[in-house]
């Protein structure tokens, strides 16, 4: 546990900065270690090496014997493989000036803020982080770094959806925006598991070679059991975000952004089918209001989740659409969906759906859409890709679209949103002091549970 210890990172700092610095020359590749290499993190790692941008000098999995993790091992036979995360800082820190995470939701704070304290630019699979409390001090640690770039891994911050809702916005096409509804409706690991659950899953035999306790990071202890592993760890409230932090990011983000939100006073579950105490349940409809900003109206955020839980339709909705460049996953089936991830915003005057990641907003019904057509504004094309957007940041050419100060707060909603989900409850919350004014025991989540022995000095650095 030493090698978590904030004197051995600090003590690197600077030497960390200045080769980033002698590095990170425009045109030169970016040296970059990814941390979670099966599954997800393979389609980033692919990803990256599609730009050509970037030279692979370390990997680092907690079961680099595994079948899912041999494949990106064995296309890059010489970088420095580590089984914990800490030990790559540790020893191989010299050689990478980037990293990419690609790994479960509870372990994505103590990987993040140790990158940055190490110096290194950070690209993280969203949600930023499971708890409100870790988002804060992440989006601190990364204030207080302004060299180093940033980037949480909703890949519509680099497509079309993105610079349309701004132009749109800029052009006064949206505006006057009250409500939002934000659905995701396709099937769900847990959807068949039993909502009658007393207890965890009893432990089961680790797999050869696997580093359970470094899976665990600072989450309480659990006996490894499959149920966990592998993408199975969404299912859980004590290691997952559910389905609105693993799809909020790519629906709700550009609603966010660019409407202004920021943190909502008032967070209500006003569904919910399947609640335990455990996993997530199998729908929720939960209710978030946003006050007024800069002359902005209030909004109210209704998100939807659940086979039998579909959200009012407007009339002229037509026909959803699936955004072609939704990378492919292996979370649900999205071709068996009644209705696709998407979302519906209504303004004072119009009303736009819109589907996730970079699918682009449509004006309903076709009437007035066609009755719109010649008062939209140009679009602007995507100057890159949101991997390319990240590696050109890391070289000091562009700025990242979706950085921790950015994305923090939006993964912050999630957070509170899965706190009154997972208490089946109301909320009241004040921005300005970032407390919950009417339960105790929420406000204590928005903390969490302290870390594991040794793991502590994560929340330090």
């Amino acid at each position: 546990m030493a090698l978590a210890g904030a004197s051995l990172v600090m003590g690197n700092i600077a030497n960390a900065r200045d080769v980033v610095a002698n590095r990170n020359r425009r045109g030169e590749k970016v040296k970059i270690a990814y941390i979670g290499i099966g599954n997800r993190g393979e389609q980033i790692i692919n990803d990256f090496a599609r730009t050509g941008m970037v030279e692979v000098t370390a990997l680092c999995d907690v079961d680099m014997g595994a079948p899912h993790t041999q494949k990106v091992i064995s296309m890059y036979p010489k970088a420095k493989q580590f089984r914990d995360f800490r030990q790559m800082f540790d020893k191989a820190s010299n050689l990478f000036d980037a990293v990419a995470i690609a790994t479960p939701d509870h372990s994505h704070f103590p990987i993040t803020m140790l990158a940055l304290a190490s110096g290194k630019h950070v690209y993280v699979e969203k949600p930023l982080a499971r708890t409100f409390y870790e988002a804060e001090l992440l989006m601190e640690a990364a204030r207080k770094r302004p060299h180093l770039a940033t980037q949480v891994g909703n890949q519509g911050h680099s497509e079309a959806n993105y610079f349309q809702f701004k132009a749109w916005m800029d052009a006064g096409i949206i505006k006057d925006v009250t409500a939002v509804t934000a659905h995701m409706n396709n099937a769900r690991r847990w959807h068949g598991w039993d909502s009658n659950i007393e207890k965890f899953p009893a432990g089961e035999q680790l797999p050869p070679d696997m580093d359970w306790d470094t899976w665990l990071c600072a989450a309480a202890h659990h006996d490894y059991h499959h149920d966990y592993h592998q993408g199975q760890w969404r299912c859980w409230y004590d290691f997952g975000m559910g389905a609105l932090g693993d799809w909020g990011a790519h629906i709700l983000d550009t609603v966010h952004e660019f409407l202004e939100l920021g943190l909502p006073y008032e967070i209500s579950m006003l569904y919910s089918k399947g609640h335990n105490d455990y996993f997530f349940p199998y729908s929720s409809t939960i209710l978030f209001r946003f006050p007024q900003r800069k002359g902005m109206p209030p909004v109210d955020v209704t998100w939807y989740d659940g086979l039998d839980n579909l959200p009012p339709i407007p009339a002229g909705y037509g026909v959803s659409g699936l955004d072609p460049n939704i990378p492919a996953t292996n979370q649900g089936d999205t071709n068996n969906a009644t209705l696709f991830p998407g979302k519906i915003i209504y303004s004072k005057d119009l009303i736009f759906k819109g589907g996730s990641h970079g699918s682009t907003l449509e004006i309903i019904p076709e009437e007035k859409a066609r009755e719109m057509a010649d008062k939209l504004p140009e679009v602007p094309q995507s100057p890159s890709n949101h991997w390319e957007n990240f590696l050109l940041a890391c070289q000091g050419v562009e700025k990242t679209r979706s950085p921790f100060e950015i994305n923090g707060v939006l993964s912050q909603v999630f957070s509170l949103g899965v706190m009154a989900q997972r208490l089946n409850t109301q909320l009241y919350f004040d921005p300005r002091t970032k407390q919950i004014t009417n339960n105790a025991f929420a406000n204590a989540m928005l903390t969490g549970i302290p870390p594991r022995k040794g793991w502590d000095e994560f929340y330090k650095l």
